[in-house]
This record gives structure tokens, sequence and C-alpha cells, in this order.
């Protein structure tokens, strides 16, 4: 196959024994509604590669419980089994509610993925896909963070468990290595969501998705330190994070306290 040519794989929707409906898709698995309560994530197609899921089973099982991380219930030959975050992604809630979000529940919001980020970094875990899509939201539209693909790291920093994972360009830290993630590339991601969550779109809405050069441009905008100047509630915090101040999630997580205090 010459670099010019695109190969184009189709994949048709499935349901496993006790999966209702096809409630999301990713990049390797499908998501599927089993109760309430719980969901399946599952392959691609029958049978299909279960390695990532697995993977992202014994990440979950190092980061463990807490009230900002997913649920995870069990694996099985069919899939993962997780946590039903009832109100889909933060992406597409915000993306539907933006103009009667209220400026604390914005600010709730921020708070909340700094404490999953913090979390999962104080259990050696390096998310490396921090996004607004893989940010979910429960019945009380409090925020999960999901999709554990990315790094276990041992106490002297060595890759464990490896996952592949990356942000999309709209949050991705410039680095000559495009497979290197720490800390700071985490939280640069999480600068750009805590802008999505504030101003209800994606850095740099002038370069449309898809139109020629775009990702090109978005990477060049990053790479030359032109970030937005928007200014919001937390346009400080997200300039921190893009400038690669913070050193934790911790110092974040102060900084939107200390704005919630103020508001």
């Amino acid at each position: 196959m010459s670099s010019e040519e695109i190969e184009i794989v189709e994949y048709r929707q499935y349901c496993p024994p006790g999966v209702q409906r096809v409630i999301a898709s990713g990049t390797s698995a499908w998501v599927g509604e089993v109760d309430e309560s719980t969901v399946l994530k599952y392959p691609l197609t029958p049978g299909g590669d279960m390695s990532r899921l697995e993977l992202e089973y014994e990440i979950l099982c190092k980061v463990g419980k807490h009230p900002r991380i997913i649920g995870l219930k069990r694996l099985s030959n069919d899939g993962l089994y997780l946590e039903h975050a009832t109100n889909g992604t933060l992406h597409d809630f915000i993306l539907s509610n933006h103009p009667t979000i209220s400026l604390q529940q914005r600010l709730a919001w921020c708070r909340e993925a700094a404490e999953a980020v913090a979390h999962v970094h104080s259990k050696r875990v390096i998310h490396c896909d921090i996004q607004p899509t893989n940010l979910l939201l429960d019945e009380n539209l409090g925020l999960k963070l999901s999709d554990f693909q990315g790094n276990y790291l041992s106490e002297t920093g060595e890759i464990i468990l490896e996952g592949g994972s990356a942000e999309p360009c709209r949050f991705f830290c410039p680095r000559d290595d495009p497979f290197y993630a720490d800390v700071k590339t985490d939280l640069f991601a999480l600068g750009c969501t805590i802008y999505f969550i504030m101003m209800g779109y994606c850095v740099f809405p002038d370069i449309v998705d898809g139109e020629d050069g775009w990702y090109d441009r978005v990477r060049s905008r990053f790479e030359d330190a032109e970030f937005p100047q928007d200014l919001h509630a937390c346009s400080t915090i997200t300039a921190k994070c893009w400038e690669l101040k913070y050193m934790s999630a911790v110092e974040v997580l102060r900084d939107i306290e200390e704005v919630e205090m103020k508001i």
C-alpha cells in the first residue's frame, strides 16, 4: 500500500448477551448498556482483541475506587463491565446545554476534573487522553474520568503498563516524542479541558476540524506558544497549564478552589 492510500475498515454494531443497545464507540471498543447502573465495554468484532480492555482493567485496579473515577465492576470473556454514567459525556452535555449552565457548575466540573487527575497521578498512572469525551456525568451531574488506556509507572518512573493512548491535537502538549507522556502533558490536556468547560468549545474555534491543514495549524499554534487569550474565570489556570508551570494536579486543584471561593 502506498503512503497516499487509506485503508477503510468498517465495523458493524453488535450486542453481546445482556447488552440492550450500543451507546458509544471508540477506536477499539463498543460501549453497550446492560442496565441503568452498568455498561459493557467490548471489542469491535465478536471474539476480537481483548488486550486493550485487559490493560484498562489492570490500570483501573491500580487506580482503585474514587468518586471522580468511573467505577470498575469486573472483567469477563465478553469485555469490561463498568459503572453507567447516565448523563453521558461532559462534551455532549455542554454542547447541548451551553447557554444554561451556571458558572458555579462549570467551576465544579473543573474542580472535579482536577480531583480525578490528582488521584490518578497519586497512583502513578498517566492518563494520556484527558479530554471532555473521556469525562462522564452521573445522574447528579458528578464528573467521572474514564477510558484508562494510558501508562502505569514504577516508583522510579519506568513504564510498567503501557496503553498507547494519546490526546487528540487540540489537547496535545507539543513534544519531540509524540509517545512520551508525563504529569505535565496530562496537565496541559487538563488545561484544554478546563478551557472547553468554561467556554463551551475547544481551543482555536476559528480552525475547523477537517478543513485543509487544520491539524498542522492547531499543532503549530501550540508549538509557537500561541495560546488562547479568552478571558474567563479560570484563564490564569489554563495559561499555567499550557505554559507547563504546574508541577502537580493538586496545584491546579488548589487554584480552582480559590476561584470558587471568590465567586
